[in-house]
């Protein structure tokens, strides 16, 4: 059985539009802003391209179509969503871009009904936290296997 992903939504505010048309995503500006954050340092452009084709993906993009920023969401559509790789590119931040992103993404019509929403996140707890994420609740019952310089590697 094939199953096909979610058909692109896009959204327009002003010279501003998010979409999550998998053909419109700048690699290039994707992985550029992953490999020198602290979440994804080194990462290579071949798993940042592989994590896009398998997850639902927002772009943020000017009217010159250049990509200001980007959301990814990895879910089963059904119960629980991962959100990751969340950022607007530093000369864009302030114009609440991040928080419309957010919006879009948190309103996305394949993604609602979903039990678990989770997000890793060392400094964005306040622009998160607008949407209902929380501290974890019962921090006991999560469990990870975490390996922090798998990126070195390839």
């Amino acid at each position: 059985m094939q199953i096909a992903g979610p058909k692109p939504i896009e959204h327009r505010r002003g010279n501003y539009l998010i979409s999550t048309d998998p053909a419109r995503i700048n690699l290039d500006v994707v992985h550029g802003f992953l490999t020198n954050c602290y979440w994804a340092r080194g990462i290579s452009r071949e798993l940042v391209g592989r994590s896009i084709e398998n997850s639902l993906c927002f772009g943020i993009y000017d009217a010159d179509a250049r990509q200001l920023g980007f959301a990814r969401v990895v879910s089963d559509f059904s119960t629980v969503a991962y959100l990751g790789d969340v950022f607007v590119l530093e000369a864009h931040r302030g114009n609440g871009l991040g928080k419309w992103m957010m919006e879009c993404v948190i309103q996305h019509p394949d993604l609602q009904g979903l039990r678990r929403w989770i997000l890793l996140t060392r400094d964005a707890h306040q622009l998160y936290s607008q949407f209902g994420f929380t501290a974890l609740k019962a921090p006991e019952r999560f469990m990870e296997l975490r390996r922090p310089d798998v990126y070195e590697k390839h």
